[in-house]
C-alpha cells in the first residue's frame, strides 16, 4: 500500500499560507507570549498510515511529523533550495558516492542521540518490501535497493542496503546505484528522517506516539478521529530554533466548513483547508489574515488504467476529457481564484516547468473533444464514474466537471464519494475502485524528477503511489537518463521529454495549480508555509 505535499497526496481542495497578524486583546494570551509559551490550536484531517516517516505520504500525517521530526536537509521558504539542517555537509565528487556528516547536539525526544546509525537504520527498513513503507520508491537509487526490493512474490535477500556505510558516530557514506545530482535536494522529504532505536522494540506503540528529533514531542498518544497534541521540545538545539510555543494541538475534522466555523470562532487559530464556500467571503471577513501565494501542488482527475482498460485505456479518450474540462470556469468560478488553471505536469514554481507545455490538451473546445472521443468509440455502456473525498471539500468542482462532462461527451457521469482521503487511497490501492478518481500532488522535495517518478513510474505502482497502474517503457528509460546526466540543465532536458510522454498520453489530466489559501485569527503571529503546505510552527507566537 501506498499513499501529496508534503509531500505528498493532498487531502483537501484549498491550502494554507499563514504569516504574521495584529495583536490580541487577550491579555492571558500577552502574558503568555511575553513568557515564549502558549498553546495554539490548528485544523488537521485523519492522517492515512501510523506516524511513521517512511510510511507517510499524505499530506495530513506529514503535517504532523514536519512538526516532530528534523531532517538532515530543510528547503528555504522562498527559494526552495536546499539547507543543511541536522547534516552539517553533504559532498559528492561525482554524484554517486555522497558523504554525509552530522552536526552535534540532536537527541530522540527519549533522550536518545542522533547518529549516523540513525539515518541508516531508517533507511533500510524504508527500502525493505517487507514492510511495504510508502516510501521505498525513495530509496531506489541507493546500491543494494534492489536485493531489499525485488519485486512482487520475491522475497529480500538482505535487510541492508550495501550502499550505506556508517563511518563513525556523525558520519555515513550513501553510493548510490548510478549518479544523481539532485540526491541532496532529495534529503529534506520526510522519507529520509532518522528512527530511534524505540521504533524497532514496538513499531504498533510507536505509530501512536512517535519519538522524533523535531521541535515538538508528542503529548500523549494519537487520539484518532479527534486530536494529535504535541509539546515543546525544550532540549532541541538552540541555534536550529526552539520552538516558541508550549504546544499544539491538531484538531482533525472530517468537514472543512466545521474546521472553518471554529476558526470564526477562535477555537482553533489556523486552518490550512478552507470550505469552497469560503472562497468567496474569506477576504472581506479576515482581511490582512486572508493570505494568498502559489504553492507546489497539482490537482488531477486520475485514471485507473491498469484496473479499467476498456473505460480508461485509450489515451484519446483521456484527451478528449481533458478537452472537455473548462478549467478557467472551475478555477474563477468555483475556487474564486485560488486555482490557476494547469498546462504542464509540472508545478510552475518547479525548474523545468514550462507554459502551455500541455497545447490543446489542456484547452476548452467541447466541440473537438466530442469528436475525438466518438471517434475513438466512447466508453462501455456511455458511462464513467468520478470519485472524491469528501473530508477535503471537493464536492463542488468534481459535480462541475462531471456536469462538463456530460454536456460537452454526452456520457452519463455518476458521482461517488469516500468519507475519507484515506478511504479512497485504500481503495485504489487495493484495486478495488475502478472509476475515475480526483487527485493532488505537492511536492516531496523541489524537482522536475518528483512530479514524474513518484506518480507515474513502475516502482510507484507497488511501492509509492501510481494509482492509476501506468507504464511506459520510454518513459522509464527518459527517467533512468535523466537521473544520471552529467550536468543538472542535461537532465532537465531529459526529464522534459519524459513530461512529454505523459502529456502526449495522460494517464491523470492536471486540471489546476494550488494557491495557497490561508486565515488565521489574531492571536498568533509569524504563522507561514512552505511550498509544500507545511506550517512552520516552531517560529509560531502567540500575538501581543
Amino acid at each position: 500500500m501506498r499513499g501529496a505535499t508534503q509531500t505528498k497526496w493532498i487531502v483537501a481542495a484549498t491550502a494554507i499560507a499563514l504569516a504574521a497578524t495584529a495583536c490580541s486583546t487577550s491579555s492571558k494570551s500577552e502574558d503568555k507570549a511575553a513568557s515564549g509559551g502558549g498553546t495554539i490550536a490548528v485544523q488537521l484531517g485523519e492522517p492515512q498510515h501510523g506516524l511513521v516517516p517512511q510510511n507517510t505520504a499524505e499530506s495530513e500525517g506529514a503535517e504532523v511529523l514536519n512538526a516532530l521530526f528534523a531532517g538532515l536537509v530543510e528547503y528555504d521558504n522562498k527559494t526552495n533550495e536546499p539547507k543543511l539542517r541536522v547534516a552539517e555537509s553533504i559532498e559528492s565528487p561525482d554524484s554517486k558516492v555522497w558523504t554525509i556528516k552530522l552536526k552535534d547536539g540532536y537527541t530522540f525526544h527519549n533522550g536518545e542521540k542522533v547518529t549516523a546509525q540513525s539515518f541508516v537504520d531508517a533507511w533500510n527498513w524504508g527500502a525493505n518490501q517487507d514492510n511495504a513503507a510508502e516510501g521505498l520508491p525513495f530509496f531506489a537509487k541507493i546500491e543494494g535497493s534492489a536485493d531489499l526490493a525485488p519485486g512482487k512474490d520475491k522475497k529480500p535477500a538482505t535487510d541492508k542496503l550495501k550502499g550505506l556505510q556508517v563511518v563513525d558516530d556523525k558520519t555515513f557514506t550513501v553510493t548510490l546505484t548510478n549518479p544523481f545530482s539532485q540526491f541532496k535536494t532529495m534529503l529534506g522529504y520526510n522519507a529520509f528522517y532518522p528512527l530511534p532505536k524505540a521504533f524497532f522494540q514496538d513499531q504498533k506503540s510507536f505509530e501512536e506516539a512517535p519519538i522524533g528529533n523535531g521541535p515538538f514531542q508528542m503529548d500523549g498518544k494519537w487520539e484518532h478521529n479527534q486530536q494529535i497534541k504535541v509539546k515543546r521540545y525544550d532540549n532541541f538545539p538552540a541555534a536550529d530554533g526552539k520552538a516558541k510555543l508550549q504546544g499544539v494541538t491538531f484538531k482533525i475534522y472530517d468537514k472543512l466548513e466545521t474546521a472553518y466555523n471554529d476558526l470564526r470562532a477562535d477555537n482553533i487559530q489556523a486552518t490550512d483547508k478552507l470550505p469552497i464556500s469560503a472562497m468567496g467571503t474569506v477576504k472581506g471577513e479576515f482581511g490582512d489574515r486572508y493570505i494568498y501565494k502559489p504553492e507546489s501542488g497539482v490537482g488531477y482527475i486520475g485514471f485507473p488504467i491498469s484496473t479499467n482498460p476498456a473505460t480508461y485505456g485509450n489515451p484519446e479518450i483521456r484527451k478528449a476529457i481533458s478537452m472537455a474540462i473548462d478549467r478557467e470556469a472551475i478555477t474563477k468560478t468555483i475556487f474564486s481564484g485560488t486555482r490557476v488553471p494547469a498546462d504542464d505536469f509540472i508545478n510552475p514554481l518547479i525548474p523545468g516547468y514550462r507554459k502551455g507545455a500541455m497545447g490543446d490538451a489542456a484547452k476548452y473546445d467541447p466541440a473537438k473533444a466530442k469528436q475525438i472521443f466518438d471517434t475513438a468509440g466512447g466508453v462501455p455502456g456511455n458511462t464513467m464514474e468520478l470519485g472524491y473525498n469528501a473530508d477535503g471539500g471537493h464536492k463542488e468542482w468534481i459535480e462541475a466537471v462531471a456536469n462538463q462532462l456530460k454536456k460537452n461527451l454526452g456520457v452519463d457521469v455518476t458521482i461517488k464519494p469516500f468519507e475519507k482521503f484515506g478511504k479512497i487511497l485504500d481503495a485504489l490501492g487495493d484495486k478495488q475502485y475502478s472509476g475515475g478518481f480526483r487527485m493532488a500532488w505537492s511536492m516531496d522535495y523541489p524537482s522536475i524528477e518528483n512530479y514524474l517518478r513518484p506518480i507515474f513510474s513502475k516502482v510507484a505502482i507497488e511501492n509509492g503511489s501510481n494509482y492509476g497502474g501506468y507504464v511506459n517503457e520510454q518513459f522509464e528509460s527518459l527517467l533512468d537518463q535523466a537521473d544520471q546526466a552529467k550536468t543538472p540543465e542535461e537532465g532537465q532536458k531529459l526529464y522534459q521529454q519524459a513530461d512529454d510522454i505523459l502529456i502526449k498520453e495522460l494517464p491523470y489530466i492536471p486540471v489546476y495549480t494550488y494557491m495557497s489559501s490561508a486565515a488565521y485569527t489574531k492571536k498568533i503571529k509569524n504563522f507561514d508555509t512552505d511550498a509544500q503546505g507545511r506550517m512552520n510552527l516552531d517560529e509560531v507566537e502567540l500575538a501581543g
